[in-house]
């Protein structure tokens, strides 16, 4: 049988107080209370177990100390590390994150979206599936949002984020400097805005390189180490490339699957870079040449526009880091 839950009565009970001398004390007013008489009610709280509805309290005081978070699919190594990065930060400023995961799935995305909205959190922090946010219900609630990646002009929403075709053009590039020239690239579905852009980086490098852009290098995958590994064994199918961009962490980690069990080593073989590397990457034999989000300092940004929101959106673009390994043939000391 269920525990009953102890409500402001039976801390009254306990104090000998009234109820309404209990709420005075744990709202702290708008009556003073004598403090012989606080220090009964806080002793009788502790004894009973009493724990105030933070529903109600938020209903009194305007706000939840709680954000919301919506990304597409926290098993991204990545996304999850943005949500770890984003929780501490939040933490420290007294508040608590709700996380939702979409799952890829727009129609989820609305139903996390309308279940956090309806919860009066007193923020978003949000990552649309392919960019195409939900701006009108967010505006719509007056709750304050940080889009956590592009948005498109005129939203009149904050956003933080990196140039995803620039990453993309100086990780390529940095590929083509090491000589190499016959350089494919596994993508995301061709149909999502963020592979356009890295598949757009990738191009502004191959022609900067004076190095023709051939479609059949092009090998369209899932973000999944799944996906990067069936790309993978296509791709070898085929005339063999002497480097690989990988669009996503996971795609190059399933890649690297592929190549091994065709007995093709990295970087020897097939020199390899990726796109939004986590600290995997750089414990990973080889460690990964690959384009690193500072994604610390985009948690820290995120979290101070929603505390200082003011209703006037900002936009904030970050410089990543090309973190260098040796998959790419670099010789590291």
């Amino acid at each position: 049988m269920p525990m009953k839950r102890v409500t402001r009565s039976d801390v009254a009970k306990e104090a000998g107080t009234s109820v309404a001398v209990v709420s005075y004390v744990i709202n702290g007013g708008p009556r003073p209370v004598a403090e012989a008489t606080r220090q009964r009610v806080l002793a009788a709280i502790q004894k009973t177990g009493y724990r105030p509805n933070s529903i109600a309290k938020a209903l009194v005081s305007g706000t939840t100390h709680a954000y919301g978070l919506i990304l597409p699919n926290i098993a991204n190594p990545f996304l999850s590390s943005v949500a770890h990065a984003l929780q501490q930060e939040a933490f420290k400023h007294g508040q608590v994150l709700l996380p939702g995961d979409s799952g890829d799935n727009r129609r989820r995305e609305k139903e996390l979206l309308n279940n956090l909205l309806n919860r009066q959190i007193d923020g978003l922090l949000y990552t649309s599936v392919d960019r195409h946010p939900y701006i009108d219900l967010i505006q719509a609630s007056g709750t304050p949002c940080v889009m956590l990646d592009w948005v498109n002009a005129g939203s009149n929403v904050s956003a933080i984020r990196v140039n995803e075709r620039i990453a993309a053009f100086k990780v390529t590039q940095h590929l083509a400097q090491h000589g190499y020239r016959d350089i494919a690239i596994i993508c995301g579905p061709l149909e999502m805005l963020n592979t356009q852009d890295r598949l757009s980086g990738w191009g502004d490098a191959l022609i900067q390189a004076n190095v023709t852009i051939c479609d059949e290098w092009i090998f369209p995958a899932e973000y999944t180490r799944q996906g990067g590994y069936e790309a993978a064994l296509q791709m070898l199918k085929g005339k063999r490339p002497r480097a690989l961009f990988a669009t996503n962490e996971l795609q190059a980690f399933g890649c690297l699957r592929a190549l091994a069990e065709n007995g093709l080593a990295v970087p020897d073989d097939i020199a390899l870079v990726c796109f939004n590397a986590t600290q995997q990457s750089q414990f990973n034999v080889p460690s990964l040449t690959a384009v690193r989000q500072p994604i610390d300092k985009m948690a820290q940004t995120a979290i101070e526009i929603l505390r200082t929101w003011n209703g006037t959106a900002q936009e904030r673009e970050f410089e990543f880091e090309l973190q260098i390994g040796e998959s790419c043939g670099c010789k590291l000391k």
